[in-house]
């Protein structure tokens, strides 16, 4: 149970021994001191998207996989290197054969899934005559080889996928915050081209002192230090600040008691501290730079604490932890508004990318746009074509009936 509800929490296969290897230290609370809190199902926790494109595939395998009794005790058996190595990939040949079965009909129906994505983006440009079935190729999370069979090659890929694309997310997601920052000064240069000396002024003015205001907030204590976790301990839990207790501590956030500390448990923790920087109310204050501030924080102390790198806390490397002089004596903590995140160069580059990219997206309206003109020069065409058509055919209808029904005498018609 414990490697399918951390896996996709943390998107991470190659870690799920450690799961059985380690057990939570029992701790006595006093809960007389601690704030009310609801109980926490485990069971009705659900896992996060990854964010992983196959996320639900990913998923659906560990759910079939947990079902096996053989797999699972050789998965609690195994080492993070036998993992990590494809061996423990081996072991599938061994599950039950219904096991084997459901997982066949699982990438059948991502094989399905990824071919009508390729299909609909083909199709969208337009692009015949391609082998859709070659494209497949292009996925690096199953063996498209032979897609009607799940294969120890297939548990192997979806690992090493898994591990590879989260060992390059916080890389990813840099360079996607620091494109959300260039837009935003870009959007806001423009704006400024638009009004007149006067106008702009005042807007460069407003500018400057939202962002003065911004900046001025209380300070921000180091994420994992004593101080931070103490606030915490203060706050959020309701304990005296004077009784704070490492272990007792970590028991408390260890929210589905699990015996470690994911990602999202940790960044449960900075809360308090995101508060005296961001308020949804304050037009100074960018909830998205909050976000990116909150994952910082995580960012950090998974570094200084996940010494395995498995991205989970145990109770061990949070006790060793505590002991490092870092943890009572931190540095100060730089929020994102102390920071630079590009250059001019950069910008420039950044705006000329986009400059590029509108002039081609231009170009492709102004040629949809003549192909609609011709379109409707056509259609005008075949309407006026149309129009002339109906009314020669009425001018028959009349001489038919002319020369069928001559004009009698006294003005009667003949029949």
């Amino acid at each position: 149970m414990k490697w399918r509800t951390i896996l996709p929490q943390c998107c991470f296969l190659l870690v799920t021994c450690a799961l059985t290897t380690f057990e939570a230290v029992p701790i006595d609370i006093d809960k007389t001191k601690v704030k009310s809190a609801q109980p926490v199902d485990s069971a009705k926790i659900e896992p996060p998207d990854t964010g992983l494109y196959y996320d639900e595939y990913l998923k659906q395998v560990i759910d079939v996989l947990e079902t096996d009794s053989h797999f699972r005790e050789k998965l609690q058996k195994a080492d993070i290197e036998e993992i990590k190595s494809g061996r423990l990939s081996k072991e599938l040949d061994l599950v039950s054969h219904h096991v084997r079965t459901k997982l066949d009909e699982l990438k059948r129906q991502e094989v399905a899934r990824l071919r009508m994505l390729i299909k609909a983006k083909l199709d969208s440009f337009q692009d015949t005559g391609i082998d859709h079935h070659a494209l497949l190729k292009q996925f690096d999370h199953l063996n498209h080889l032979n897609p009607d069979k799940f294969e120890s090659t297939d548990l192997d890929m979806l690992i090493k996928a898994a591990t590879s694309d989260l060992e390059h997310y916080d890389k990813a997601r840099h360079e996607e915050f620091k494109k959300y920052e260039m837009m935003k000064e870009h959007e806001r240069r423009e704006y400024l081209k638009t009004l007149s000396e006067e106008k702009r002024k005042e807007e460069e003015s407003k500018f400057a002192e939202m962002k003065k205001k911004h900046e001025n907030h209380p300070k921000v204590n180091h994420p994992g230090s004593k101080d931070q976790l103490k606030e915490v301990w203060e706050e959020a839990d309701g304990l005296d600040p004077n009784d704070f207790d490492p272990k007792t501590f970590f028991k408390l956030h260890d929210v589905n008691s699990d015996g470690f500390l994911d990602e999202q448990e940790l960044e449960a923790l900075f809360t308090k501290e995101l508060e005296k920087v961001y308020d949804p109310k304050n037009e100074e204050d960018d909830m998205v730079e909050m976000e990116e501030e909150r994952l910082r924080m995580r960012e950090h102390v998974m570094n200084e604490v996940d010494t395995n790198k498995d991205r989970l806390v145990t109770l061990e490397e949070f006790l060793k932890a505590t002991e490092k002089k870092e943890f009572l004596e931190p540095d100060n903590w730089e929020t994102l508004d102390q920071q630079q995140f590009f250059t001019e160069e950069e910008l420039k580059e950044y705006e000329n990318l986009i400059s590029v990219q509108e002039s081609k997206l231009k170009k492709k309206a102004d040629e949809l746009q003549k192909q609609k003109e011709d379109l409707q020069r056509q259609h005008d065409q075949l309407e006026a074509q149309k129009l002339e058509y109906h009314q020669v055919v009425q001018q028959m209808e009349q001489k038919k009936l002319q020369q069928i029904s001559p004009s009698a005498p006294g003005g009667e018609s003949k029949i």
